[in-house]
């Protein structure tokens, strides 16, 4: 638990910002901070239809005047938030292919004004599509392509998790700067040992333009495995009663892998009602405290928003020292006594976990490079937050043996050898381009934004916790996109703040000076 491209271009038009430098400045802004071109008597709902007045807008830019504006940018997901912001994700279509991680990001405030728009498109020069966007492999072909290729890593692969299958897209690879016709996939097993890998398959020649690890780990901490008691609420079946939790959503279920590694493995069944297994005690209710927690801070049912089963299993390997959520579940290790403690004995770690269901879920952020980065923060943040103990994460398991230590920390990232700010950013390729270890940046202008304090010269008056995690929360679901990079997130949160607080609130100031003081 160490605990992943956009580029601010349009349809028609050229690169409008310039991309983010490696160098150790600020990046550049990589939104597209678009001004309402109509005047206030059309400052309402076009024929009080939302879809109108977003394609009546994008339609009045100068920059889509000469495009297929509803051709290419489809709405693929519409939100209203408590506070009456419409949230809208546009996905852009070439021929009827989707272009992948061109989404933008489209906001309207209660008088059906526009008050931003957020995201990546790219410019012309990059829409040509090879072949005509005709592939000459097939999607079976991508998979088994993608299947040789860990099987070359890792062994002959047993089942998959997930399903294996394959999506066309248009793809611009940001290493090479070619535009691919690709298949994209993943594999996703657990034997003959946990891998979860994205590719990207040339749909023409079928190479791999491009692949990146994406299963989640955790590492974790131990509060309830240590002998404090919890209401768990289980279901009777016959004469005996499971882990199974139906008043959740679809349900929360917990599992025991008997130290193997096939999953789900066994549901947990007790007698009496009075259970003994500490892991999964901390597992099971763990789960329903981060459910609650996101039903009741932000109405939203389950990871996906729409009571997906959460399922858990505990007791998975040998002294298994690492959790992780693999797109269909959690899994926790029992760790090994001395590095780690029992992993699901730690909330923040299972709301960590389980809030990169909610990321796959929503913006989706691809877990490499600063998307990946902001992939972990955004689940460190929660975590942290439905822990609301401390500003630490992982402080119990790691190093049980070992008291006042912690995997991070939010308020002083660079205790656990994190940066904390942008220009003591790690820029290497080892750890998907630094993904557990950039997470700091962001962890600490959450920090500042809710406690306060001063950072780099830069003085910041907190918010609080609470009204920091909703903006925070509202920019992860509503504004980013998969590759959103930290000068997107910046300008994203910062508009989160003024959408729900006011353009010039205090929470606003407050998340705009947080940000400034990790250099961004």
């Amino acid at each position: 638990m160490k605990f992943a491209k956009i580029m601010p271009t349009i349809l028609g038009g050229a690169l409008l910002l310039a991309s983010v430098s490696s160098a150790a400045a600020a990046p550049s802004d990589s939104s597209i901070p678009f001004e309402t071109p109509y005047g206030s008597e059309e400052s309402i709902l076009l024929n009080n239809n939302p879809d109108e007045t977003i394609y009546h807008y994008l339609g009045q830019q100068e920059q889509f005047l000469d495009a297929d504006v509803r051709g290419q940018l489809k709405i693929i997901k519409r939100n209203t938030d408590t506070s009456g912001i419409r949230h809208f994700r546009l996905k852009q279509y070439i021929k009827g292919i989707p272009v992948y991680g061109a989404e933008q990001t489209l906001h309207l405030d209660k008088t059906g004004a526009v008050t931003s728009a957020l995201g990546e498109l790219p410019p012309v020069e990059e829409q040509a599509i090879p072949n005509d966007g005709v592939p000459t492999i097939g999607a079976e072909d991508a998979i088994r392509i993608a299947s040789d290729e860990a099987t070359s890593r890792i062994g002959e692969l047993g089942a998959p998790e997930l399903e294996p299958k394959a999506e066309l897209n248009i793809y611009h690879h940001e290493e090479d700067g070619q535009t691919y016709l690709v298949y994209i996939t993943e594999v996703n097993v657990l034997e003959p040992a946990p891998l979860r890998t994205k590719y990207f398959i040339n749909a023409i020649d079928g190479s791999i333009v491009s692949q990146f690890d994406i299963i989640n780990f955790a590492t974790g901490t131990g509060t309830g495995v240590f002998g404090d008691t919890k209401t768990l609420t289980t279901t009777q079946s016959g004469n005996t009663y499971q882990l199974n939790d139906t008043t959740r959503g679809k349900g929360i279920q917990t599992y025991t892998a008997s130290n193997r590694s096939s999953l789900p493995g066994t549901l947990l069944t007790d007698s009496d009602n009075v259970w003994t297994d500490r892991a999964a005690v901390d597992a099971h209710a763990y789960a329903a405290a981060t459910y609650d927690f996101y039903k009741s801070k932000f109405n939203r049912n389950s990871l996906d928003g729409n009571g997906l089963l959460i399922r858990s299993t505990v007791h998975y390997g040998s002294n298994y020292n690492n959790a992780f959520w693999n797109g269909a579940q959690i899994v926790f290790g029992d760790g090994d006594g001395s590095q780690f403690g029992i992993f699901s004995g730690d909330l923040d770690v299972v709301g960590h976990e389980l809030t990169h269901g909610v990321i796959e879920y929503t913006a989706n952020l691809e877990y490499r490079n600063e998307s990946g980065a902001l992939n972990e923060a955004f689940a460190d943040i929660m975590g942290n937050t439905i822990e609301s103990k401390n500003w630490l994460l992982g402080d119990g398991i790691y190093t049980p043996n070992i008291a006042g230590d912690a995997l991070r920390s939010l308020s002083n990232p660079t205790l656990y050898n994190q940066p904390d700010k942008y220009s003591d950013r790690y820029t290497g390729t080892q750890d998907n381009g630094g993904v557990h270890i950039n997470s700091g940046i962001i962890n600490k202008a959450f920090y500042l934004a809710a406690q306060g304090g001063t950072h780099n010269g830069v003085t910041v008056s907190g918010i609080g916790r609470d009204k920091a995690v909703r903006i925070f929360y509202s920019t992860l679901v509503n504004y980013l996109t998969p590759t959103s990079k930290f000068a997107a997130a910046k300008t994203a949160t910062i508009q989160a703040a003024k959408d729900l607080y006011g353009a010039n609130s205090a929470e606003a100031t407050a998340i705009t000076k947080a940000y400034q003081a990790v250099g961004l």
